[in-house]
């Protein structure tokens, strides 16, 4: 095949995967025209991408004509996600920790300046809204999650200064750390003191505790876990005196 040949496969594959990308963002469904203004492409090219996710069963219409994720992508997916073993590791400590605090609880692991949100559990009542959701990503340096991972990979000033680089760090409040100085700072904390908090930095009205997950290596986080509570319900003074608990359940220790 030409390189020219591959060229155009090769963009013929960006743009079905680029369509997959919108229809996920479209959970009522999307029409073609729609489609075809999201992902920036002539309608007949539209509907050949969706054509071709139709086949693989990864794209359907509805009774609308609008068209959605195929349940064969949903299958594959789910399947692929309990399937990690992090995840099966992951859910009866969050169970346990969500049964104890009432509480949001999370795991995530760390992606380039962001965090990943592998696994969530909400409590049967009394559950917010919070901007995390599985597969999402949120700032590392304002959340406790992202902190405590970034305390195990920027070790000293000069990498915390690399990792920032020229970019302005994101503030989603008022709280939410503003410079480099002031992140290593935090992360020198989060050493000592082996866990991380996030006190209303990436929500307002939100504070929580995290603490490093050993669920595959004994002595390398594969991620980290935290409990995220209503500032006015759980204080986070709370959850920062019951460390040695989040600690131990974390570590899928029962707690006497």
């Amino acid at each position: 095949m030409s390189d020219a040949g591959a060229d155009a496969k090769l963009v013929g594959a960006d743009r079905v995967l680029a369509v997959l990308a919108e229809l996920a963002r479209h959970p009522d469904g999307i029409g073609l025209e729609e489609m075809a203004r999201a992902v920036s492409s002539p309608k007949p090219t539209a509907h050949r991408a969706l054509a071709a996710l139709r086949r693989a069963g990864f794209a359907v219409q509805n009774g609308h004509g609008r068209y959605v994720l195929g349940d064969e992508f949903l299958r594959m997916a789910f399947a692929h996600h309990e399937a990690r073993p992090d995840h099966v590791r992951v859910t009866p400590i969050l169970q346990a920790l969500c049964d104890r605090y009432g509480e949001t609880v999370h795991y995530a692991v760390l992606e380039g300046t962001s965090v990943v949100y592998r696994s969530k559990l909400d409590p049967p009542s009394g559950a917010v809204r919070l901007t995390s959701v599985v597969g999402g990503r949120n700032p590392a340096h304002c959340t406790g999650v992202g902190k405590v991972l970034l305390a195990e990979t920027l070790r000293d000033e000069a990498a915390v200064r690399a990792w920032v680089g020229e970019r302005r760090l994101e503030q989603p409040t008022e709280r939410s750390i503003a410079t480099a100085q002031e992140l290593h700072a935090e992360l020198v904390r989060v050493r000592e003191q082996g866990y991380a908090a996030d006190d209303q930095e990436n929500e307002p009205g939100v504070n929580c505790v995290a603490v490093p997950a050993y669920l595959t290596s004994p002595t390398v986080p594969s991620g980290a876990i935290s409990v995220s509570g209503l500032a006015y319900r759980t204080p986070l003074r709370t959850l920062v005196d019951d460390v040695p608990a989040i600690r131990a359940l974390a570590a899928g220790q029962e707690l006497p």
